[in-house]
């Protein structure tokens, strides 16, 4: 059974490159435009990674970890998150890890080190 990877990403041509990738390795890839879009839904699907720009419009993506790690369901709240920026130097180390993101990857993105990321953390 294939992995399922959620990109909440709000630039189209980065949603389309990722999923492009992903997909040739076999992933099941599913694609939101905010962090409200990502809470809504995992409610309803089980996915075994995220990739979570944390620059979005309506809920970013700071603030959507945060409300994953604190579900119930541990099936939700553990899911490894991998922010997206490019702006890490607004946000510390600690910044990140407080809020529960698992990895950071900067823009532009290097997509062999996506790649990388992604078999790391699908494969545990």
């Amino acid at each position: 059974m294939s992995k399922r990877i959620l990109i909440a990403e709000d630039s189209s041509v980065i949603q389309t490159l990722t999923k492009k990738i992903l997909g040739q390795l076999h992933f099941e890839v599913q694609t939101v435009k905010n962090g409200e879009e990502v809470i809504d839904i995992i409610k309803h699907q089980q996915f075994d990674l995220i990739f979570m720009d944390i620059n979005m419009p309506v809920m970013d993506g700071m603030e959507c970890t945060r409300k994953i790690r604190s579900m119930s369901d541990s099936s939700k709240s553990d899911i490894p998150i991998v922010a997206i920026t490019g702006n890490a130097k607004n946000y510390s180390h600690n910044d990140f890890m407080d809020a529960g993101v698992s990895y950071v990857l900067q823009k532009p993105l290097d997509f062999d080190n996506l790649v990388e990321v992604a078999l790391k953390y699908t494969s545990q």
